[in-house]
């Protein structure tokens, strides 16, 4: 089983009651047709006839409900010269918290995750180069006293797939 290391706040996992139809009109518009405009609340509520009040009260409910994790632009960060990995570290159950705080310390961690395996959390980093990438899993090696085969480098090879969006199901499609 595969569960998220917090990196920030922990909402609930089951967010299905809080999803209408609406809120699911409104979570596919924000994925895949976000105005670049001066007022694009306005102009996704006016495409949903809603009201620009309703829109901003339901997707500050999904942000606080943890449907919404984070808005934002999704930037390719090899075009801007950034270099990325896969990474994971093997520590004892007792150690995972500890762990996870280190990890999760470091702004260029982008996410995380905890599994059922030797090495069992796995996180990506982007950072400026591979050097600072190198910098930070030996602090974060130092910090948790690892061996160097407790840790795993597993740099961008070949990129397969970057735009992460989701097909909102409707209420009848959910199991």
């Amino acid at each position: 089983m595969n569960q998220v290391v917090p990196k920030g706040r922990i909402g609930s996992m089951d967010k299905k009651d809080d999803m209408d139809q609406l809120n699911r009109r409104i979570l596919q518009t924000l994925q895949d047709d976000f105005p670049l405009e001066a007022n694009p609340y306005e102009l996704v509520a006016d495409r949903l006839h809603i009201s620009k009040g309703e829109i901003w009260e339901r997707v500050r409910h999904m942000l606080e409900a943890g449907i919404i994790r984070r808005m934002g632009a999704s930037i390719d960060s090899r075009k801007i010269g950034f270099r990325s990995t896969l990474a994971a570290v093997s520590v004892e159950p007792e150690y995972i918290d500890r762990a996870a705080e280190s990890i999760g310390a470091f702004h260029e961690v982008t996410h995380s995750y905890l599994r059922n395996d030797r090495f069992n959390i796995w996180f990506t980093i982007i950072a400026i180069d591979e050097k600072r990438i190198e910098e930070i899993l030996d602090q974060i090696r130092d910090s948790l006293s690892l061996e160097e085969s407790k840790i795993l480098n597993l740099p961008v090879k070949r990129l397969f797939k970057l735009d992460a969006r989701f097909q909102v199901p409707s209420q009848s499609g959910l199991s």
